[in-house]
């Protein structure tokens, strides 16, 4: 099989010495013009940039892995020895080492042959057997769907990547040659899961690890499979500007090429048109057509040491004038995957609008390579994936995930936002994605800072939470330990991190709320029922319904998985029906009459929406209300007042009945919200004197709306912030009193 390397339109010069870095891209000749049975052709590949190369272990692996594929073919109707042939070159090009090389050649032998893994440890040792078997695909998994195997998948290769991050790079060649021979799946459904996979998972890690390069031909790749006709519009019209424009491209590369060599600077220039996927999300992002495009060119200056790159940055915006907003520096401050250089905008030689990118050649390296190219042979720190500080990050999310979902969910948070860069008080760089909150700042600098935090500055000033984070912003937390994490931060982070560790508390409250009402439950049950509440006795129950703790059961009952009466009738199972009956009666007696059927009411605390006790919508009950629970299956409590309507609905379920009364614990009230109706003059004025009422009785108004009108009267729909039913009173009282408004009365639902 015939190998042949293809220059990209994107490959660019490299250092001031001309020579070209290698384009990642394969091309695949025809099967005939060189024998799958030599080694040679990757040995000397190897040799190339290695004089350590291992050729006996390459050649043993490259035996092995066509042995073990033997007649095996590909979709394609090649040999499927071909693909990791293809994969392994692919990974000569990040100038790898033996190790990841042989890696390439055996990464599907353990799953797509008879070869198993104890083999390749007998024949290549344990650190190959490591990445082989981190590399692995793993669509045997037996996992009930499409979603739930990906994100399985994604967090077991993630795992291995984390220990040695060649597992990822071997990925990432062998995604790509996957992607090149896309076209020969036969299956449409399976070629665009396939696509959207690499667009959402593969092409951000190749980013995250600095491989612009290989981020971009994947996103090509999948772009023209997910979405051939807007691919194929933006092609057009650039074959049709280039018709048109000519040499346009070498003429202002010509441009900037004179600017620097006028001002002594010794630098190469070199252009190309964006590729058509970066051109069609700058216009789906912007909403605009392709030709209000004002810089669909990019220009890279390579100057010899980063000091000259600021004077190149220099000579251009002195020769052309610059775009306003446009200037990022990347070599003071690097991205996160160590990308460094200059970007401005300018509007350059024939008065176009030009994108201009300044680096050394170092620089360029690594903005092909990522992390290959800092690759030590001698140097094993290098593979260990913990040591990239993205990485932790992820693994602090993995720790905090309770499903593979929700990792995949916040991974790809972390993965997929432009960025901004900010400071602590002490200077301490902080980056985060483009829209963060001082939320996710305080979770980023550290977990317990998030979980504590009370208040942010910005920039010297007091700022609330929902404030977007800008470049440049001075951010200082303010924390308090009797402080914890509100589920509403959710709604305000977007960082995986942020949202992964407000999840994580909250669901730990949610079940130890569930664990508390549980118990509760099932002691109000075991009294009802005519018993002596005894945990022992239960416990004796627990392995004939399905528990190993009292925990897990009370948690199931909080729940609404099982009643009390379940748990009552597991532990007590000698009771008769009759009895049982007899004291139903009774219970649902005493219910009818809206009385308490025991003396122990639950205390409620803390009513914090999303966790185990929830207000129902039908009545918004506030404290001071006579209220009752109502078990819901998967949400714990609904409190509902005594004479709601809705509890007509649940009359027939009285086990679901629960007693609850108000925390009267004055410093564990929380602001709670009711609902007025109010009809007002048609008249300059009534509105202020309404809210002016409302804030004198130190109530505040978290909503309004109108919901009718007419030549004399406005009717409002105001929802209040208020501490209970007397402090609500109060306020209405207040209105009544007011000869501007006609009526007020409170409103349910």
């Amino acid at each position: 099989m015939g190998i042949s390397k293809t220059d990209s339109s994107d490959a660019l010069v490299g250092a001031s010495g001309g020579v070209e870095l290698p384009s990642m891209a394969l091309q695949i000749d025809n099967p005939d013009s060189q024998k799958l049975d030599e080694p040679s052709a990757l040995i000397k590949a190897m040799a190339a940039y290695d004089e350590g190369v291992d050729t006996n272990l390459i050649a043993r692996a490259y035996a092995f892995s066509q042995k073990a594929h033997g007649s095996q073919i590909r979709e394609s109707g090649e040999s499927y020895f071909s693909h990791p042939l293809e994969v392994a070159h692919i990974v000569t090009r990040m100038k790898l080492d033996s190790a990841t090389v042989v890696t390439a050649l055996l990464h599907d032998t353990v799953e797509d042959t008879l070869a198993t893994m104890d083999e390749i440890v007998a024949e290549f040792g344990d650190d190959i057997a490591r990445l082989v078997d981190g590399v692995t695909k793993l669509s045997k998994l037996e996992l009930p769907s499409e979603r739930t195997r990906a994100a399985e998948n994604f967090r077991k290769l993630f795992l291995a990547m984390s220990n040695d991050i060649r597992v990822l790079l071997v990925k990432l060649a062998d995604r790509l040659h996957n992607m090149q021979t896309l076209r020969h799946i036969h299956d449409t459904d399976r070629r665009h899961r396939i696509a959207r996979e690499t667009m959402e998972i593969f092409a951000p890690l190749a980013e995250r690890i600095g491989m612009q390069e290989m981020k971009e031909e994947l996103e090509e790749l999948a772009f023209e499979e997910l979405h051939p006709d807007a691919r194929d519009s933006v092609v057009t019209r650039l074959e049709f500007l280039r018709e048109r424009g000519d040499d346009l491209v070498d003429r202002i590369s010509q441009g900037l090429q004179e600017t620097l060599t006028a001002e002594g600077i010794n630098a190469t220039v070199t252009g190309r048109e964006k590729r058509p996927y970066s051109i069609w999300r700058k216009m789906e992002r912007k909403n605009i057509s392709f030709e209000q495009l004002s810089d669909i060119m990019a220009f890279r200056i390579v100057a010899s040491t980063p000091s000259e790159c600021y004077l190149a940055m220099g000579a251009v915006h002195c020769s052309y004038p610059m775009i306003p907003g446009r200037f990022k520096d990347y070599i003071s401050l690097p991205k996160p995957n160590l990308y460094r250089a200059l970007h401005t905008t300018v509007i350059g030689p024939e008065q176009q609008r030009i994108e201009v990118q300044i680096c050394d050649g170092d620089m360029l390296e690594v903005a092909h390579l990522g992390v290959a190219a800092h690759w030590t042979y001698k140097q094993e720190s290098v593979a260990d994936g913990s040591k990239y500080r993205w990485i932790r990050e992820l693994l602090e999310i993995l720790d905090h995930a309770s499903t593979s979902e929700e990792f995949l969910e916040h991974t790809k948070l972390e993965m997929f936002q432009d960025q901004v860069f900010c400071f602590s008080p002490k200077g301490d760089l902080i980056v985060l994605p483009q829209g963060a909150s001082p939320i996710d700042f305080a979770y980023a600098v550290h977990t317990r800072v998030g979980d504590t935090c009370v208040g942010a500055k910005v920039n010297g000033r007091l700022a609330p939470f929902r404030t977007q984070l800008r470049t440049g912003d001075q951010v200082e937390i303010i924390c308090s330990d009797a402080q914890t994490p509100s589920p509403t931060w959710e709604n305000l982070a977007v960082t995986g991190k942020a949202r992964s560790a407000i999840r994580r508390f909250v669901r730990n409250r949610r079940k130890s709320e569930y664990i508390e009402l549980g118990r509760s439950i099932v002691e109000n049950a075991t009294r009802e029922m005519g018993h002596d509440f005894s945990e022992p006795i239960i416990e004796e129950a627990l392995e004939k319904m399905n528990h190993k703790t009292l925990q897990d059961l009370y948690d199931a009952v909080g729940q609404g998985v099982l009643t009390g009466r379940d748990v009552v009738s597991g532990a007590y199972p000698g009771e008769t029906t009759l009895a049982r009956a007899s004291r139903m009666f009774s219970f649902v007696r005493s219910r009818s009459r809206r009385e308490r059927a025991t003396d122990a009411p639950v205390s409620i605390r803390g009513l914090i929406p999303g966790m185990a006790v929830h207000l129902a919508d039908c009545c918004n009950p506030i404290p001071g209300d006579r209220i009752v629970g109502i078990q819901d299956s998967g949400k714990g409590v609904t409190l509902h007042i005594m004479d709601c309507d809705t509890l007509e609905t649940v009359s027939d379920s009285p086990e679901r009945w629960i007693d609850v009364t108000w925390d009267s614990d004055p410093s564990a009230s929380l602001s709670h919200v009711a609902r007025i109706r109010s009809v007002v003059d048609n008249k300059p004025g009534t509105l202020s004197t309404l809210t002016t009422v409302i804030a004198r009785n130190e109530g505040n108004i978290s909503n309004l709306r109108i919901s009718s009108r007419s030549v004399d009267f406005f009717e409002f729909l105001v929802d209040i912030e208020v501490h209970d039913v007397k402090h609500l009173t109060q306020i209405i009282a207040g209105l009544r009193a007011e000869s501007a408004i006609a009526s007020v009365e409170r409103m349910r639902g």
